[in-house]
This record gives structure tokens, sequence and C-alpha cells, in this order.
């Protein structure tokens, strides 16, 4: 199956990035990663907005009129790294989604909310991250 999407070609899969990450691995990031980059300004980004927990760019590939990624600031590799620990920085990360689809003014009209977790859903950069797509009616399947 061949991926394609703001995802594609970023980093490469390593079955290892799915086992939650220990130490400074999990808290500071990696240094392949890309949103780690981002995040510490190696990388340049059009940053959406930045609180203490998570930071939010446009896409550099949208797959919709907006397309936005709301990355935690701590590196945790995927879905299945989160603990329950992480569940107030998951609705964090939705509660921002929600202000910047607001901000984008396309709360109203409706837009769609997704993570990718590991190969088969083409996660492609192991930071986990969700997605903000919206600006005109969403098409495809959710799978």
């Amino acid at each position: 199956m061949r991926c394609v999407g703001a995802d594609d070609g970023a980093a490469s899969y390593d079955g290892s990035r799915f086992r939650p990450a220990q130490g400074p691995g999990r808290v500071g990031g990696m240094s392949d990663c890309v949103f780690c980059k981002i995040r510490d300004g190696q990388i340049p980004a059009k940053l959406v907005m930045r609180d203490d927990r998570c930071m939010a760019f446009d896409d550099i590939s949208p797959q919709a009129p907006v397309h936005v990624l709301f990355v935690p600031l701590q590196h945790i590799p995927s879905n299945n790294a989160l603990t329950p620990e992480d569940r107030e920085l998951i609705g964090h990360l939705v509660l921002a989604a929600s202000q910047v689809a607001a901000e984008r003014g396309i709360a109203d009209s409706g837009y769609r909310l997704l993570m990718n977790s590991g190969p088969d859903a083409c996660q492609n950069v192991f930071h986990l991250h969700l997605h903000l797509l919206g600006g005109r009616q969403l098409r495809g399947s959710m799978g």
C-alpha cells in the first residue's frame, strides 16, 4: 500500500517507535523527529498557535483549504504510546483544534479531526499529531 498525503515521505517506519518511550526520548524528543525540530526552531513552520502544551502549524502539503497540525510539545511517538496521564493533553489538542477551526471560519460549516497511528494508517511522522481539515466539502471514506 502506498500512503499519500501530508505525512508522505517525512520519515520511515521503525516498529520500535510504537513502544512507549522511556525517559528523555518521550519528554524531550528525538533528534531525528521533524516535529521536535519545528518545536525547537530548527525547521521553520507557519505557526498558528503555541502554548505550554502544544503547537499548531499549517501543513506543508495541505489536503484541504484548511489543514493544520496540532502537535504536543512533549515527544510522544503515536497513539499507541499514550498513557492514562495523557488524557488531558489529548483533550487539550482537540479543544485547540476547535478554537482554530472557529478562528479560520470553518466551525459552523464543519471540519474533520483525525490522528493516524501506524503504517497502515499512513503515519509517517512518529510524533503524535492531530490533523484539522476543512474549508470545503470533505470527500472520501474513513477507511
